[in-house]
Order: structure tokens, then C-alpha cells, then sequence
């Protein structure tokens, strides 16, 4: 039989698990598991009747294993076998090879239980107060086991990491348009004009954005889906934002707009902040999109699925208030 060759010769690894008949071992890596159980008793019969296999098909596959590495690994004795030093270095790595792809293969099988399983889900900072938490709890109260592993972080940044797999599902805006994403809006945002209290602007309740034209500006990084938002909404407005300060946090540039540093145009506060005036925009729209993504093609476990549902119903009133 050919044995598939890694990149320097040696034969590629298999995969590999338990020992018991019926165990995942048995079932991912029977070569492995069969060499494991003929050592463990020094007898083929006895091994054969553990993992319910044929005797003459748990010698054959002893041998082909031996063949395929190069080595002895069995020393025979009539019906009995003893290990040689090859084998005993073997075995060692062999069990803790089986034993770990045992609890890999139960971790995942628990992570795609329908009661119980876990959800990699990604937030935008400035979910993270209030519409997330509100999200999870309203889920949790049908879904009360399901296991949720939070990431916050930027817009591309998750994208990113929902291709890399680290991610099942993000809540993020704008909302991506991309070739390998699946996309859904759910809702939208208010943004409003943060400024000083003491700014000139700060007794207005509403403004044209065109009236900032000549303010500072204290702005995400680049990168950031809020200030491509920024960018664009000042550009339909007719000028370009004279950055004067970039942060990567919503409310530390509320922090720096109390400052006196800068306007910035940020959504709604989870707590309202002392020290500056929030003006709502009448022109243009200034509002930012909030949808759910995740990777096109990629299947979904029970709960993540079951999620996927949950966030969906919620269109038009994903935001608390």
C-alpha cells in the first residue's frame, strides 16, 4: 500500500483518538487505536475482542502499520507480542496523540450540541454597553445553556477573523459588501454632532453638517467603519474633515470633544456624557447601517444557527430605545 509522504520524506500524520471498541479513537485513527490495544495487552486475540475486530484483520493492519514507518514495533512470541524499544517510544506518543484528539473530538461535538454548544460572536465597541448584552440576554432566555465567546474590535478586523474562522457571526457597519460574506441589515443609527458646552454650536438642537465645515475634527483611525462613515457624510456635506485628533474608541473621542479639542459625529451614548452637547444632523441623513455577517458557504452549528435566526428577527429593532 503507498503511504502519502510528508515534506521531508516521512510518512504525513493520521489522524488519531481513544481506545475503546465504539470510542472516537477507534473511529478517527483505527491503526493507531489497533497497535495501541495489542500493546497494551501483549496479545493480538485479547486486543481483537476489546476492539471488535477480526484477529487476522488487527494483525494485518499491526504489520502494515510497521511497514509503512520502517520500524518494528512488535517483537512476536506464538499468540503473544512484547513491545520493542522502538515500540515503547512509540506507544508513548501514540497515546498521547489518541488522548487528545479524544477531547478535541468532545469539545467540538459539545460546541455543536443544540442546548448547549457555544457561539463565536463579534461587536462593534460601541455595541458592546448596551446592544449586545440586551441581545444575549433576550437569546439566553430560550437558549439558557448556549455558551458565547465575545470579541469586540473594528469593522475589518472582524471581517477579517470571520474568514479566519475565529468568528461565526459580527454585528458590524457599515455593512460589508464583499464577494465571500453573507450580509443582512438589521437596523440603523442616529449619528449626531458631539461638541464642546461651551462651543458655539452647543445651544443649537439641530444642525446642518455643512455648518462644521470649519471645525476640528476628532475622528476614529482609519480603518474604521465609523470614520469611512464620517469621511463620506462630510463629503455630501461639501468639505473634507479637518482632522485635528484619531482615537480607536467612541467614547474616548466623546473624552476629547469635553476637552475642547474637537466635534466629532458619533452615535447616541450608552450613559450621557457631562461636558458636551449632542446636535442632531438634518442634512444629509446622517445615519450608520448595523448588519449582521458571516462567511458565505460556511455551515453552521445548532446554536450558531439557532443565533443566526435570533439576530434576524430582530431587524428593525436590534437597537435598545
Amino acid at each position: 500500500m503507498p503511504v502519502t509522504r510528508g515534506a521531508r520524506g516521512a510518512p504525513a500524520p493520521e489522524a488519531a483518538a481513544g481506545l475503546a471498541a465504539g470510542s472516537w479513537a477507534a473511529l478517527l485513527a483505527p491503526r493507531l487505536a489497533q497497535f495501541a490495544g495489542v500493546a497494551r495487552h501483549e496479545h493480538v486475540t485479547r486486543a481483537a475482542e476489546e476492539l471488535a475486530v477480526p484477529q487476522p484483520t488487527l494483525s494485518r493492519a499491526v504489520v502494515r502499520l510497521e511497514r509503512d514507518l520502517g520500524v518494528t514495533l512488535l517483537a512476536r512470541h506464538g499468540r503473544t507480542v512484547s513491545l520493542t524499544p522502538a515500540g515503547r517510544a512509540f506507544l508513548r506518543s501514540v497515546e498521547r496523540a489518541l488522548a487528545e484528539v479524544e477531547r478535541a473530538a468532545e469539545a467540538v461535538r459539545a460546541d455543536a450540541d443544540p442546548s448547549a454548544g457555544k457561539v463565536a460572536f463579534g461587536f462593534l465597541h460601541t455595541l458592546g454597553p448596551e446592544t449586545v448584552p440586551g441581545l444575549i440576554r433576550a437569546f439566553r432566555a430560550d437558549h439558557p445553556r448556549v455558551r458565547f465567546t465575545l470579541v469586540q474590535n473594528y469593522g475589518e478586523a472582524m471581517l477579517e477573523r470571520l474568514r479566519a474562522g475565529d468568528l461565526d457571526l459580527c454585528l458590524t457597519a457599515p455593512v460589508p459588501e464583499a464577494p465571500d460574506l453573507v450580509a443582512r441589515r438589521l437596523d440603523e443609527q442616529r449619528l449626531r454632532l458631539v461638541v464642546p458646552d461651551d462651543h458655539r454650536l452647543a445651544s443649537r438642537k439641530r444642525i446642518r453638517l455643512a455648518e462644521a465645515a470649519e471645525e476640528a475634527f476628532v475622528t476614529l483611525e482609519p480603518g474604521y467603519g465609523l470614520r469611512r462613515i464620517t469621511d463620506d457624510l462630510c463629503a455630501a456635506a461639501g468639505f473634507r474633515p479637518r482632522v485635528a485628533f484619531e482615537g480607536e474608541e467612541a467614547e474616548t473621542l466623546r473624552g476629547l470633544v469635553a476637552a475642547g479639542l474637537g466635534v466629532a459625529l458619533l452615535p447616541p451614548p450608552a450613559v450621557p456624557r457631562p461636558g458636551v452637547a449632542e446636535l442632531t444632523v438634518t442634512a444629509p441623513r446622517a445615519v450608520r447601517e448595523i448588519g449582521v455577517a458571516w462567511l458565505d458557504g460556511h455551515p453552521d452549528t445548532p446554536p450558531v444557527a439557532a443565533f443566526k435566526r435570533f439576530l434576524l428577527s430582530r431587524r428593525g429593532r436590534l437597537l435598545p430605545g
